[in-house]
C-alpha cells in the first residue's frame, strides 16, 4: 500500500557530482526506462558514490532536468550525490548545479521500484503546476528497505 504526501519547500542552491546520461532520453517508448536504468546500473556497479569527493551526505539525487518541453518531450538525467561548492569533480565524473527554488515534495512509500513509478504517474496525472526546471528524487538510508 503506498501514501503519497506531498508539501513545498524552500532549497537553496545545490552541487551534485556524479554520472550525467550522455544525451538525452524521453518517456517514449520506455526509453528513459531503459536509459536511465542502465546509468543507475553503471552508477551501482562501478561505486560511484564512494568516488564523490566531498560529500555532504549519503543520499543519492536522481536528477530529471534539461527538459525540451514536458513529461512528453526529451530530457537529461543525472545521478550523483551532493556536495560542498568548492569541490571539484574527479576528471571521470560529471557535476551538476540545481539553482534555489521552491519545490513540491512528494514522499513515495512502499516496494521499490514500484512506489517510484506510482508517484510518478500520481505527478503526471495531478493538476499539480509544474515549471519542467529540475525535478529529482532522493534516496537516502530510509531508501534502503
Amino acid at each position: 500500500m503506498s501514501a503519497m504526501h506531498k508539501h513545498n519547500a524552500e532549497m537553496s542552491e545545490m552541487k551534485l557530482v556524479g554520472l550525467k546520461l550522455e544525451r538525452k532520453t524521453t518517456n517514449a517508448n520506455g526509453q528513459s526506462a531503459k536509459d536511465c536504468g542502465s546509468l543507475w546500473q553503471r552508477f551501482e556497479a562501478d561505486g560511484v558514490a564512494d568516488q564523490i569527493p566531498g560529500k555532504v551526505s549519503d543520499a543519492v539525487y536522481a536528477v530529471y532536468y534539461d527538459y525540451d518541453s514536458d513529461e512528453n518531450g526529451a530530457f537529461s538525467y543525472f545521478i550523483g550525490c551532493r556536495v560542498s561548492p568548492q569541490t571539484q569533480a574527479p576528471k571521470h565524473l560529471s557535476e551538476l548545479r540545481i539553482p534555489s527554488q521552491t519545490y513540491q515534495k512528494v514522499t513515495a512509500k512502499g516496494k521499490m521500484t514500484g512506489c517510484i513509478t506510482e508517484a510518478w504517474e500520481k505527478i503526471w496525472t495531478s493538476q499539480m503546476p509544474r515549471s519542467f526546471g529540475y525535478d529529482f528524487e532522493v534516496y537516502d538510508q530510509r531508501s534502503h528497505d
